[in-house]
């Protein structure tokens, strides 16, 4: 059984490394000429870690990682904490894997470690996808035409493939833009900072936590607008912006934010919900299928269970079983990773809502549930194991 993965991000190193377990001989297909990952953090719940262990990488993700003990969300303008949940050990027993927080580059450069040389063809661009009803291929920019049983189309939220597939569909944006920065951790040693926390206020939300083994500070803060707002991972935002943006926020939040260095601004955006994500032997997976709002810090996870439901529905399977076997993993992660994108969609509403009785009520809302419980209400999502034999 052969493969073509097109795009070496999260999703596209995870499926590749999900489909070389399954006995597949798999050709990754990246346009830049090296690994490169940019960005900041990334929080990986019990469902992803519990992935990376069966991919051999959790080690090496877990060695660069953060561990946080609790999770805690606090008012916007004076800093007091509504409720808190557990995290760490207690989360690490009750889920059977662990909760982790990393810089992205550091969970990108683990799984790409992992993916023997041979495997990848870097600095070719894919033009055009095709099939048939033997084969499916992949033409470059070079006129070359590679050809496997499957191809994998795992080219991000701007999926090129997405549109060869289904047609017109661009990403859409979700009236939501933040600042993103990293700080050393000497920088705010003196704020006292909760290890992750996630501050509410009208129209606006602040997250930070450490990585690298605490030894540098995710901040994003997120902020409502009608401006439309480019994604990209490296538009600089104007000195001061996000200070005035942020303005008459909890001393906290206002001295992380002018402490930043370089700070980056940035549009989130989506991708409408498809009915399927398949046609033939050729798929989506990752952000080019269902790309969401990070309020739930689930969208990497969910390109790591993609990849994992893939590489099992297609180990054993021969090359004529290859549209069938694509059919039963679009069956089986569909409908998971389009609801958790409604999730995610309704936690920014949840977030942002003003000052008053609403904003009121959702705090005693939380306060109530985690007086209750001891993890967060998503968690309920960390104890499913997707590739858990039945009953």
């Amino acid at each position: 059984m052969r493969a073509i993965v097109v795009g070496a991000g999260i999703g596209g190193l995870a499926a590749t490394l999900s489909l070389r377990r399954a006995g597949v001989d798999v050709t990754l297909v990246e346009q830049t000429a090296r690994f490169t990952e940019v960005g900041a953090g990334i929080q990986l719940a019990p469902n992803a870690t519990r992935e990376l262990r069966r991919l051999d990488v959790l080690d090496a993700v877990a060695a660069r990682a953060a561990r946080p003990a609790h999770v805690s969300f606090h008012t916007w303008s004076d800093g007091a904490e509504i409720c808190r949940y557990a995290l760490g050990r207690e989360a690490e027993e009750e889920f059977g894997a662990p909760y982790l927080v990393v810089h992205r580059a550091d969970l990108h450069g683990a799984l790409a470690a992992a993916v023997p040389r041979e495997a990848v063809r870097l600095n070719t661009t894919v033009v055009a996808i095709g099939q048939d009803d033997d084969y499916a291929q992949v033409m470059t920019a070079t006129g070359e035409r590679l050809t496997a049983d499957l191809v994998v189309a795992a080219d991000g939220i701007r999926s090129a493939a997405r549109q060869w597939l289904f047609g017109k569909d661009e990403a859409v944006f979700s009236g939501t833009a933040a600042y993103r920065a990293l700080l050393p951790a000497e920088e705010v040693a003196d704020l006292g900072l909760p290890p992750l926390a996630v501050w509410l206020g009208p129209d606006r939300h602040f997250v930070h936590y450490w990585v690298r083994r605490g030894e540098l500070l995710n901040v994003v803060a997120v902020f409502s607008t009608g401006e439309l707002t480019q994604e990209s991972w490296t538009a600089r935002a104007e000195p001061g912006e996000q200070l005035r943006e942020f303005a008459g926020w909890d001393p906290r939040v206002l001295s992380v934010l002018e402490r930043a260095g370089q700070v980056y601004r940035y549009g989130i955006h989506t991708r409408t919900p498809l009915p399927r994500w398949n046609v033939g032997r050729v798929t989506l997976l990752g952000d080019s299928a269902h790309a969401m709002v990070p309020f739930q810090a689930q969208g990497a996870a969910q390109a790591i269970l993609d990849a994992a439901v893939l590489g099992d529905v297609l180990a054993g399977v021969t090359p004529a079983g290859v549209p069938d076997a694509l059919d039963r993993y679009v069956r089986r992660r569909l409908a998971g990773a389009t609801g958790m994108q409604a999730r995610s969609a309704r936690a920014g509403g949840e977030f942002h809502l003003p000052d008053g009785p609403e904003a009121e009520e959702r705090n005693a809302r939380m306060a109530a549930y985690a007086a209750e419980h001891r993890f967060m209400p998503q968690a309920r999502a960390w104890r499913v194991d997707l590739l858990a034999p039945p009953p």
